[in-house]
């Protein structure tokens, strides 16, 4: 299952063309000196929005705080299985999560 999942998020982050999957062992995105997307060890996929954004998120798509090796990811939500049914919709989440970290200041 873990395998099936990763390929799903290599999938998700080749739609994107800013940017490429990093990492071996715990997959993610980053730019600007921030993660953007991480793939867990439970096969979760979690992407970053500013707080009040996630707070949207949370609520439109039934979803929750994501957490990766019992730490809260704060910004993350969880990508559920309902939402990978639209791939592409989810690489506009993706997009605009990368669009946040390149408003922050670099690290």
């Amino acid at each position: 299952m873990w395998e099936e999942k990763l390929k799903v998020y290599d999938e998700l982050v080749a739609k994107c063309q800013r940017y490429e999957r990093k990492g071996k062992t715990v997959p993610y995105t980053s730019a600007n000196g921030h993660m953007f997307s991480l793939f867990n060890k439970a096969g979760e996929i979690g992407i970053r929005f500013s707080k009040e954004v996630q707070k949207k998120y949370m609520e439109k798509y039934n979803t929750t705080i994501f957490k990766s090796y019992n730490s809260i990811m704060h910004g993350y939500i969880v990508i559920t299985d309902e939402m990978l049914e639209d791939l592409d919709h989810v690489a506009e989440l993706l997009n605009e999560s990368f669009d946040y970290v390149m408003s922050l200041d670099p690290k």
